[in-house]
């Protein structure tokens, strides 16, 4: 598991929008120093997840699609890194070669208990919870 560069500036967007205002992707990527197409690129990712959603017209942008006490640092995560993964033998559809019925493999079931634990802790508070 990873938080990516471009997980990081969605955490940051997401951040930005829990003022429940409408926000331009112009001003939000000023503030947090990203550039616009990254920012437009990491927003349409949002929006398609549902985290966000585009408000059209002069003072068109974009704002949560929920409120931020509903929103963790999971949901993000779960959009923006879908194949997330601490190791490639615990990524659905991924085969464990050394983890067989016949002789399983403690490293991955060790592996499998820290991933869980750390999803369990990426959605255990809210955005709203953490920005207080």
């Amino acid at each position: 598991m990873l938080i990516t560069r471009e997980c990081d500036y969605a955490l940051r967007i997401i951040r930005n929008l829990s003022t429940e205002d409408v926000q331009s992707i112009k001003s939000i990527a000023e503030k947090e120093e990203i550039t616009n197409a990254i920012a437009y690129k990491v927003a349409g990712k949002l929006e398609a997840g549902g985290l966000i959603k585009s408000v059209r017209g002069n003072k068109g942008g974009y704002l949560l699609a929920r409120g931020a006490d509903e929103i963790s640092i999971l949901d993000v995560y779960n959009i923006m890194e879908p194949d997330g993964a601490i190791n490639k033998c615990l990524k659905q559809g991924e085969a464990c070669p050394r983890n067989t019925g016949d002789a399983p493999c403690a490293v991955h079931y060790e592996l499998e208990r820290i991933q869980n634990v750390l999803m369990e802790e990426l959605g255990r508070k809210s955005l709203a919870d953490i920005l207080k």
